[in-house]
Formats: structure tokens, C-alpha cells, sequence
């Protein structure tokens, strides 16, 4: 071997040795903390915070997302939270909400609508059923802005045996009235409430204003998140945060719109193949032989295979009558005897004719004579009117 290139390759050996060992003493370790945002399943669900404090405190959580279940779910012991939209909840099922409720459950709500005195309710009817009303605070017009740039004006709640007031962070710009007052306690801001609570059969029903306080990261302050386990506390609980579950064809029309004008271009294609004619086209009748007499002959075929005999003869049959009530004020309200004796007047037609005319039509179908008698009859007395 080439000493020239041996002599080379053990120095650079060495300076590389030197180089890692003085790095290697020199390096110093550290850690970082990469925050990627809030993880798929929260973003999905804002009370997935809310939900882990609960079952840190001991509590069972479910969430649904519909209340298919709630016939299997027992009244007693269980604390039913609907902190979703529910514009859309038939009577009926506020019906099943307050017997269950009834029957010993505890129902939690969010009050969604405002109260408007013209008519006498505000669109939620389950709030309605309560008979509580929401209305818009006194102070949130001259104060909104001024509240985003302050102190937010906190909701205080009196605990028994306790001295200190605890505080929650509800919106204040809307305001829970009792008219009949029937709540048992209340929560308040300065000039407004935002938690009612009141007794209903066995059970028990808590009305907020909003339910934002429970979600991430406003569970965290001040005490948001104890006055949920407050609420709930010694029951099992169910969050219903989505009450409207989207069905297949909304979710297809959000997400993927031209899959679905696509497939319905393909299924008017299909009904467009589906009706073309097979073979040729036949050619239209010259314009001179079509007489007015053709015409009249080809509509009339077309209505008695179409409908039948009998819805002939009884347009002809109102026309009668139409034109009888026209020339005899009040012939409507005569029976059937009056109105042929009024008919026999006005048409001096014997009462055969009239009977046989106006009498009711046979079930079975008419032969071709008896068919072309019964219409002579009928336009003998609509030319007599």
C-alpha cells in the first residue's frame, strides 16, 4: 500500500474523531414543544374537554348525537345535557323530553330563542313548554362594545354553606326571566340571569342562556368547568351536542355537489335513451285533410278511451246544473225531486227525459246505442236551458 495514502487516511481519521468528540462536548440537549393545533377528535367535538373533567370527577359521559336512545335511557340517576342546535325538534319529541324528565331525569337545555310578545312565544318550544323567556339583556346595546374592552362582567352563584360567591363566564348580552316564578335558584350577572333551575314532576330542568363557558378553552376559567360538575354531579351523563344529524344526500350535496349533478345528468340521459322512439318516425298527415270535424272526432276518442264514459256524461251532467243554477237562483239547495220539477219548468222536457238524463250512471259500461241515447238526453236539456 501507498504509505503516502495510508499517513493522509489516518489523519483525516483523526481530525474527524477530534471534531465529534469536541462537538459531543460542546452539544447541549434541549427539548421542544411543537404545538400542531387541537387534534381531529376535538375539533370535531368542542366539549371533549368538558367531557374528560367529568370523568376525571368520577362521572359516566356518553355522547350522542340523537335522541334515538333516549327510550332506553332510565329517568332516575341520569342528567341529559342538550347543548346542540334543536330548531328543528318536532312536538312530539318535546313531548318524550319533559315525561322523561318527569318520571325523576334531569334535563339540561340551552335557551335558543328570544321571547317576542306579539306572539306570545319564541319559536323554541321546548322553552315555551317551561314557560321561561329569553330576552336580550338591558344593557346590550350601550354596553357590548364596551364589555369587549373591559372586565367582562362575570355571573356569580351562591353555593350553601358557603361564603364566597363562585363565578362563571355567560354570555351577557342575554337575559332568562321566570314570569311564573317557578325556579327554584338563579345565577346572575349585574343586570341579568342565565341559569334558571326548577322542579318537574320527579325531576328537575336547568335553562342556561349559552354553553359556551363548556367549551375549549373557556371551561377553564374561572370556575365554568365546577359548575358543570355541579349540575351533574351524581348522575350518569349523556351530551347531546349535534340534534340534527345530517342525513346521506346532505352530506353528499355539502361535499361532493358535482358527484351529484353528475348522477343526475346520467339519469336523464338514461330516460332520454329509455324514451326514444324505435324505428321511423311517421310522417305528419298533410295539413288539408285536417278538418275541424277531425278534430272534434279525434278529442272525443281520446277522452272516452282516456276517461271513460262516465266522466263524459258527467261533465255534461254539471254543465246542466251549472247552467240550471244560473237561470234559477237557489236550485242548488233543492233536493233532487225539486230541482227536476225546476228543470221540467225551464226546459218544458217531460220528467223522463230529465230523470234518465240526470239519474245516476250505471257502473257497467254502456253499449254504443244506449251510450249515444244518454248523451241525446242530456244535450236535449243543455240546448232547453
Amino acid at each position: 500500500m501507498n504509505r503516502p495514502l495510508l499517513g493522509l487516511g489516518l489523519l483525516l481519521s483523526c481530525l474527524l474523531v477530534a471534531g465529534g468528540f469536541y462537538a459531543w462536548h460542546k452539544a447541549i440537549p434541549y427539548e421542544e414543544v411543537v404545538d400542531r393545533g387541537p387534534s381531529p377528535e376535538a375539533q370535531a367535538n368542542p366539549y371533549l374537554a368538558a367531557e374528560h373533567f367529568l370523568r376525571k370527577q368520577g362521572l359516566s359521559v356518553a355522547h350522542v348525537n340523537n335522541l334515538e336512545h333516549l327510550a332506553s335511557l332510565p329517568p332516575n340517576g341520569n342528567s341529559l345535557l342538550l347543548l346542540g342546535e334543536r330548531s328543528h325538534m318536532s312536538p312530539r319529541r318535546v313531548e318524550q323530553l319533559l315525561a322523561w324528565t318527569k318520571a325523576g331525569g334531569h334535563l339540561l337545555l340551552v335557551a335558543e330563542a328570544i321571547w317576542d310578545d306579539e306572539t306570545q312565544a319564541s319559536g323554541d318550544l321546548l322553552l315555551d313548554r317551561l314557560q321561561l323567556r329569553q330576552l336580550f339583556s338591558e344593557n346590550f346595546d350601550q354596553t357590548a362594545l364596551h364589555r369587549k374592552r373591559n372586565k367582562p362582567d362575570l355571573t356569580r352563584l351562591y353555593v350553601d354553606n358557603e361564603t364566597d360567591p363562585t363565578f362563571f363566564s355567560f354570555d351577557t348580552d342575554f337575559h332568562l326571566i321566570d314570569p311564573r316564578h317557578l325556579a327554584q335558584f338563579s345565577a346572575n350577572s349585574a343586570k341579568a340571569s342565565h341559569l334558571m333551575q326548577l322542579h318537574l314532576g320527579q325531576g328537575k330542568v336547568t335553562v342556561i342562556t349559552d354553553s359556551e363557558l363548556w367549551k375549549t378553552p373557556a371551561i377553564a376559567l374561572h370556575d365554568n368547568a365546577w359548575l358543570l360538575w355541579h349540575l351533574t354531579q351524581g348522575t350518569d351523563v349523556t351530551l347531546l351536542s349535534n340534534n340534527d344529524a345530517e342525513d346521506l344526500f346532505s352530506l353528499l350535496l355539502r361535499y361532493f355537489p358535482q358527484a351529484l349533478v353528475a348522477l343526475a345528468a346520467l339519469i336523464l340521459l338514461g330516460l332520454w335513451q329509455a324514451a326514444m322512439r324505435q324505428g321511423p318516425v311517421q310522417a305528419p298527415a298533410p295539413r288539408a285533410r285536417r278538418q275541424l270535424q277531425e278534430h272534434l272526432n279525434a278529442s272525443a276518442d281520446f277522452l272516452l278511451r282516456r276517461s271513460g264514459q262516465n266522466s263524459l256524461l258527467q261533465a255534461l251532467q254539471r254543465d246542466i246544473l251549472r247552467t240550471a243554477r244560473r237561470r234559477h237562483p237557489g236550485f242548488e239547495h233543492l233536493d233532487a225531486d225539486e230541482q227536476w220539477q225546476a228543470l221540467e219548468r225551464l226546459t218544458h222536457q217531460p220528467a223522463l227525459i230529465i230523470s234518465q238524463a240526470l239519474g245516476p250512471l250505471p257502473a257497467k259500461r254502456l253499449s254504443s246505442v244506449d251510450f249515444s241515447r244518454q248523451v241525446a238526453y242530456l244535450q236535449t236539456l243543455r240546448n232547453a236551458l
